[in-house]
């Protein structure tokens, strides 16, 4: 019955912008599954769940992983001011101040391809294994500014 009702949390926070625990309660409740507002909390530890701003800005469960890109995405994004890449290294110009946190974000990632990254105020240097690795960074970079 866990299983199940832990695959129904993912199905659920997947479709709809749940915003609070007595939300998704009630929505399990709706399917059949009677849940204490405790049994869901414990739901919610176990399964890693994280808030997050969804796409419309609203404050609701997601995966951890899917939380994590969201925020890398809204920090990324509002401090990023230009991409490039040279050889095998992406360039990525920031406003003043705000590469540090746009950086530590991107480390997050944890992408494979990365060998390391090294920031100061405004600009960010991501060393990856390949200039055809490179290439494609700063393209997926660039979308998402």
């Amino acid at each position: 019955m866990k299983r199940q009702r832990h695959a129904e949390i993912l199905e659920l926070i997947s479709k709809y912008e749940i915003e609070n625990q007595d939300m998704l309660r009630k929505m399990l409740n709706e399917r059949g599954y009677n849940v204490t507002q405790a049994t869901v909390s414990r739901d919610i530890n176990e399964l890693a769940l994280e808030k997050a701003l969804s796409d419309n800005g609203v404050s609701c469960y997601m995966r951890a992983r899917t939380a994590n890109k969201r925020h890398f995405e809204n920090i990324f994004s509002q401090s990023v001011t230009r991409i490039d890449c040279a050889g095998n290294i992406v360039c990525v110009k920031c406003h003043s101040g705000l590469a540090n946190a746009a950086c530590a974000t991107f480390d997050l990632m944890n992408m494979e391809s990365v060998v390391g990254t090294i920031s100061g105020d405004d600009t960010i240097f991501i060393l990856v294994r390949t200039e055809n690795d490179a290439k494609k960074l700063a393209a997926v970079l660039k979308g998402m500014i």
